[in-house]
């Protein structure tokens, strides 16, 4: 009997004695749930519908909604007829995958079979709608619930007034709490707390704060979300005094803070220079209990970095660690950044040694602070060394590094002026990332240059060339380009080919594409 079968066994005899709706801890791997869930489709009898809901459920916890679509239909095909729960079940899934109009087929099925609709049901189509941007049709779709004698909830009304906050009509989710308060369904505090985030994120902290206070007045008790959102709201404003005095209030009260809240306003105080009071607000935290995390550090680096007390962000860093804090990416992203600032470029690049001994993987801010600086100081083989690096590591060049490594046709005659010649790699790397910046006509100085110099130039490196030459609508010097490669001994590929098929057709020049297409399929590129 397979180790399988046993937690299958085990688990049928504690789901028929208990209320458990999910999978025992053991089974975790999608592919044993599916396999348990096969074996039970196999069993005879066949256990009762409210076993597979309990399975289905555990793969909805897992994010596996695909695989709950795909089970349903199994179940449904074999001749199990669903229940509401599992119905539900399946609208959740068809709403997480952005399929409405098949999640609103299977409400048609629930009223087909006779079921009651519940107000999981409304809410999920509601939440489902919400998610995908339509709102007004949510609130359309209340409407006619309601007036076919539903009642709903105060979720419902949560999510409906999440869902116009999101969209930015925050007017209209403040309007609707006020058309619910006459009814059975009371404004909670979850409500006020969503309209108030929202307002304070609008920068309209005055109105937030009045809402929190008529919100007070109704003995509906504000919690740590609402403070935070309202010191938010403050200080993004830059009324730090009115922020404080809001954290004063909230210990008052007897709200604890959490980390989030403190780390509102010291990086607020940071940004705006005022070290004193950033520290006054973690001695704070400290005697709150409250222990600093990364966040809360970074925030301090930074600000010590702004001023140029370099020595104090390292102290910092090299603390964190003994603080029984882990520096992060962002961490060591900041000090990088001021060392190359300030010309120490070596040090910068031990600390990205650092990173990599710690399993920390520098961004592209780490990345071109460190190619800036030694472009700068003239260490050019160096900077292109750490440019392949970044792409050995999967962390690709972007734009902010072609921009951090100067203008490309200055920079290669730099390269030539230190006596380093430039390899293909080089060449290639510059081309692509100026094709990325529109800067078209740098990119193919660089291509003419790499031909001149003899180099031997691959299909994908006319691909970029010509893809950049597309992108800026310059068709027929892309369709040169392509002509130019069979002259030059390179044969075009299907890329090269639909690349500006593609573009041609994204332009109108209906006509010219299809001329290709043609082409294409004469050399036998195009499949069939």
């Amino acid at each position: 009997m397979s180790l399988l079968f046993l937690r299958l066994r085990n688990f049928l005899f504690v789901s028929f004695h208990s209320q458990s709706h999910s999978l025992p801890p053991s089974i975790r791997n999608v592919d044993d749930v599916v396999s348990i869930f096969n074996r039970l489709l196999r069993m005879s009898p066949t256990p009762s519908i409210i076993e597979f809901g309990k399975i289905l459920t555990s793969l909805v916890k897992m994010k596996h909604y695909r695989t709950v679509i795909s089970l349903s239909h199994q179940l449904e095909f074999t001749g199990i007829t669903p229940n509401i729960v599992t119905l539900n079940i399946l609208i959740n899934c068809y709403c997480h995958q952005a399929q409405i109009t098949s999640a609103f087929s299977v409400l048609v099925k629930i009223l087909k079979r006779g079921y009651q609709p519940d107000t999981f049901t409304f809410n999920t189509l509601m939440k489902g709608l919400c998610l995908n941007g339509q709102v007004q049709r949510a609130l359309q779709f209340h409407d006619d619930v309601v007036a076919q004698g539903f009642r709903l909830n105060q979720v419902s009304y949560r999510i409906l007034i999440n869902g116009l906050c999101k969209m930015g009509q925050t007017r209209a989710a403040l309007q609707l709490m006020r058309q619910i308060q006459g009814q059975l369904v009371k404004p909670d505090a979850d409500m006020y707390n969503i309209i108030i985030d929202s307002l304070c994120k609008d920068k309209l902290e005055s109105d937030a704060y009045n809402l929190y206070y008529e919100m007070v007045s109704k003995r509906i008790l504000p919690d740590a979300f609402t403070y935070n959102a309202l010191i938010y709201g403050f200080c993004i404003v830059g009324q730090l005094k009115e922020a404080n005095e809001l954290l004063d209030e909230m210990m008052t009260k007897n709200v604890d803070p959490d980390a989030y809240t403190f780390n509102i306003l010291v990086d607020a105080f940071c940004k705006e220079e005022k070290v004193k009071e950033a520290k006054n607000v973690l001695a704070v935290m400290m005697k709150q209990g409250v222990k600093p995390d990364v966040v809360t550090y970074n925030s301090l680096m930074d600000e010590y970095c702004i001023v140029s007390e370099v020595n104090k962000a390292k102290d910092i860093l090299n603390s964190m660690a003994h603080r029984g804090v882990t520096p992060d990416v962002q961490s060591y992203s900041i000090m990088i950044n001021e060392l190359c600032r300030i010309k120490m470029v070596d040090e910068a690049l031990n600390l990205l040694a650092e990173m990599d001994c710690i399993n920390i993987i520098p961004d592209t801010v780490a990345y071109s602070s460190v190619i800036d600086g030694l472009c700068k100081s003239g260490r050019i083989s160096h900077a292109w060394e750490l440019v392949h690096v970044m792409h050995v590591k999967s962390q690709p060049a972007d734009i902010i590094t072609y921009n951090s490594l100067l203008d490309a046709i200055a920079l290669i005659h730099k390269i030539k002026g230190h006596g380093i010649q430039p390899d293909v790699y080089t060449y290639i790397t510059i081309m692509d990332g100026l094709c990325k910046e529109g800067r078209v006509k740098n990119a193919q100085e660089v291509f003419q240059d790499l031909l001149t110099k003899g180099y031997h130039v691959t299909v994908p490196t006319y691909n970029i060339m010509i893809n950049g030459l597309c992108k800026e609508g310059l068709f027929d010097e892309a369709l040169a380009l392509l002509y130019k490669m069979e002259h030059n001994g390179c044969m075009p590929d299907a890329i090269t080919f639909e690349t500006i098929i593609r573009s041609l057709f994204e332009k109108g020049e209906d006509s010219k594409a299809e001329k290709l297409l043609r082409e294409m399929k004469a050399r036998g590129l195009l499949e069939k």
